[in-house]
């Protein structure tokens, strides 16, 4: 029998380490996506992490390399202008001599042209929304001139069929969500295994604040028309709410101009103040369709319960009556019913952070894990017959 040393020489000869490859849309922001990305690269280090454009900021620790859309990114400031252009730029990294390639997308990373022998794993936090299913959202969150609608709806429509064709250049999808896993189905037909996104540590290692002793309700998110911050506002006016808002956008001013003077505006926040300011509110108020939704995890591993509409990934995160509370329409009216509902109930901070553990980064890590072993061991055979 051979010794352990020349065991592993032997191993190493005939099965090589193989090499893995990150691929994300863009990191230009700090958002969800990036967030998972973050997590990918945790667990997988050493890997580098091709990208169409990027800022050095979002994964300061990672090996980054950017596409020949970098340099017009740094002269435009804004890489929606260059989505257009990104299929191509995508298709152009040379992903040769790596073995698996794990893509992070909800946009165009997926659309790699991985090498005939690797294995691609897709984490998809959602098929490109913005050419399916919000076209004029799009026009109207980036301001496009109605001159150039048709000119743009024309990209769009060019990008969906570029979207579908590019589906079969992955092995397996996981999604983000049943949400997702859906529409994976709907629009790729292609099926889907779920794993949530990730929830930092730091959300879980913040105190637990006894209910009585919480004032105020809490609003986190880009403020942009989607996701319903008017709706919020109009409520806080109509009860006379205190009602704390996070974030920046394109709505803060229009939202400003109807806040009523219980509404109070924050900004940008901190990493490091986001934790307390979850942990010490009465609920986190959530009226926004998302695929998934960081923002409802995140509170509830501090121990805070939710109020939010009844659709999307909040349904896989969320347990009706016993982490929060759901509304059932986009209306004043629909939440009230669910504020009041909420103010008759009871919840207790530890047991809606032990449901949230499920969730955290180290579960992640693992579930992730095991896909990615599990993809390479049965697509990788097929494609070296």
């Amino acid at each position: 029998m051979p010794r352990p040393y020349i065991t592993e020489m032997i191993l190493h000869v005939y099965c090589p380490p193989m090499r893995l490859a990150l691929i994300a849309d863009w990191l230009t922001t700090a958002g969800g996506a990036e967030r998972a990305l973050g997590e990918l690269h945790a667990l997988w280090p050493e890997s580098p992490v091709f990208t169409t454009v990027a800022r050095p900021d979002i994964l300061p620790n990672a090996d980054v390399r950017t596409s020949r859309l970098q340099f017009l990114y740094k002269f435009l400031g804004r890489h929606q202008l260059l989505l257009p252009l990104m299929p191509r730029a995508m298709e152009e990294i040379d992903l040769r001599g790596y073995d698996v390639i794990v893509s992070s997308s909800h946009a165009v990373g997926k659309g790699i042209i991985p090498p005939s022998s690797a294995v691609h794993i897709c984490y998809c936090h959602t098929p490109m929304r913005y050419a399916w299913e919000m076209e004029r959202q799009y026009l109207e969150d980036f301001h496009v001139p109605r001159m150039l609608y048709r000119r743009v709806k024309r990209e769009l429509m060019r990008l969906r069929r570029w979207d579908l064709s590019t589906a079969k250049r992955v092995d397996l999808f996981i999604a983000n969500s049943s949400e997702t896993a859906g529409r994976i189905e709907r629009i790729y037909g292609r099926d889907s295994i779920v794993i949530p996104p990730p929830v930092q540590d730091r959300f879980f290692a913040t105190p637990l604040i006894p209910s009585a002793q919480r004032k105020e309700f809490l609003a986190v998110g880009r403020l942009v028309p989607y996701k319903r911050f008017d709706l919020l506002i109009e409520c806080a006016n109509s009860l006379r709410l205190p009602l704390v808002i996070i974030g920046k956008g394109q709505e803060e001013r229009r939202l400003r101009a109807m806040a009523g003077p219980t509404v109070t505006f924050r900004g940008r926040v901190s990493d490091e103040e986001l934790p307390a300011l979850y942990a010490n509110a009465k609920a986190v108020l959530f009226p926004t369709h998302e695929d998934a939704g960081l923002v409802p995890v995140e509170a509830q591993a501090a121990g805070t319960p939710v109020i939010a509409y009844r659709k999307g990934g909040i349904l896989d995160t969320v347990i009706d009556g016993k982490t929060g509370i759901f509304f059932g329409e986009q209306t004043v009216s629909s939440l009230k019913d669910a504020l009041h509902r909420f103010s008759a109930s009871s919840f207790d901070p530890a047991s809606i952070r032990r449901h949230a553990e499920q969730f955290s980064s180290l579960m992640f890590r693992e579930k992730i894990s095991a896909a990615v072993e599990s993809a390479v061991v049965r697509y990788g055979r097929a494609k070296s017959i």
